[in-house]
Parts: structure tokens; sequence; C-alpha cells
């Protein structure tokens, strides 16, 4: 039971730090190897719309080929 308890309050307590982090206005946690991009593919997410960065890249890889 004592193994469970300390457990459970370290895990409370990392809970509680990363709180603290976002309350405080620092970024919340995200992946640091670049994700699916690093692999050379892309998510498709079938949007209309795609966000800003998005559409720069698609823009200059346009241009690039032509």
């Amino acid at each position: 039971m004592t193994i469970f308890l300390v457990t459970f309050l370290v895990i409370g307590i990392a809970i509680l730090a990363m709180a603290v982090g976002v309350l405080a206005g620092r970024r919340p946690i995200g992946g640091s190897c670049g994700g699916l991009e690093r692999l050379g593919l892309e998510c498709d997410a079938s949007c209309d719309k795609p966000c800003p960065e998005r559409l720069a890249r698609m823009q200059s890889h346009s241009r690039e080929q032509s």
C-alpha cells in the first residue's frame, strides 16, 4: 500500500507541476522530433482552409515546381 501511495503522490506532483506551467503562460507540452513531417509525410486533415504556415509552405512548394 505504501508503494501505491508514493506512486500516486509522485504522479500527482508531476501533473500539478505541468498545470502550473501552463497557467504561468508557458507553451503546452509538444513533440520535439518533428512528427510526421520529419519522415516526409503530411497529415491529411481534409480541411478546406489550411493554417497560415501550411498555406505558405504549399505556395512556396508550388512555386519551386513551376
